[in-house]
């Protein structure tokens, strides 16, 4: 699979993960990749991919990325908001707590998914979209979650998850509705369940139907490649249903179900 005119993106919280999948699967693609991250210095991608250390909580280091895109580059066709935070410690003390009703929810999960996540997505959609309607193109893609999957399980349900990726898809939908008269496309895509370094270590779901991070990564660049991309302005759209349109499979040749 290899992507048309979309040629450059960022894709942030990289050094692991979704967006280290996202990564991978754009440079195979053949797109120049901008990836970050905390310890993006630490991540097992190609030596083509840029790796830049950013936190970004921290807005001037955010500036600093998308001038260097500019100086490097002179443009950027794809921006994929993965940065996050709330997975890193699932379990504390001993105690998986992520499935813990409400109030004994730790605050610091709520700082980290609302407070870094989605404003990182935010922040990061401002400065791509100043870009992109000088261009008067581009795909923004925000990533988000099968919420009736979770929602349908709730054993394994988190109520702050949930809030900040509602949040995620009302930024999404406001968002594309701004850009839609300048061609500029934003989606939400929604995983399946992803087999990251923390789902997996925390040894308590079912990882029959799971999806690799690369998936992700080839759901991205089918939309890249896609000529009519704009047709998915606003959309909240699945990986699996994507594979299905696109043609494409995981990593091991396998076609993961739909969730509902």
């Amino acid at each position: 699979m290899t992507v048309g005119d979309f040629r450059v993106a960022l894709v942030t919280g990289a050094s692991r993960g979704v967006g280290r999948g996202i990564a991978a699967a754009l440079a195979q693609a053949g797109v120049t990749v901008y990836a970050t991250g905390r310890t993006i210095d630490k991540a097992e991608l190609d030596p083509s991919v840029h790796r830049v250390i950013c936190d970004h909580a921290d807005d001037a280091a955010v500036a600093r990325l998308f001038e260097r895109i500019d100086a490097e580059t002179g443009q950027l066709d794809v921006l994929v908001n993965n940065a996050w935070g709330g997975y890193e410690r699932m379990v504390e003390n001993g105690k998986f707590t992520w499935t813990a009703p409400f109030w004994e929810q730790p605050a610091w999960r709520w700082d980290a998914m609302m407070g870094t996540g989605v404003r990182a997505a935010f922040v990061a959609s401002q400065l791509a979209a100043r870009r992109m309607l000088l261009a008067k193109r581009g795909l923004i893609v925000n990533i988000s979650v099968n919420i009736s999957y979770w929602a349908a399980r709730k054993q394994i349900g988190n109520l702050i998850y949930g809030l900040s990726k509602a949040a995620t898809d009302k930024l999404t939908e406001y968002s594309a509705a701004e850009l839609e008269p300048h061609g500029v496309t934003a989606l939400s895509l929604y995983p399946g369940l992803v087999r990251t370094e923390g789902v997996v270590a925390a040894g308590v779901f079912d990882l029959s139907n799971s999806e690799s991070p690369e998936f992700v990564g080839r759901a991205i660049a089918a939309l890249a490649s896609d000529p009519d991309v704009a047709r998915w302005n606003g959309k909240f759209l699945h990986t699996a249903e994507l594979a299905r349109i696109y043609n494409f499979t995981d990593v091991d040749g396998r076609l993961p179900s739909v969730m509902s």
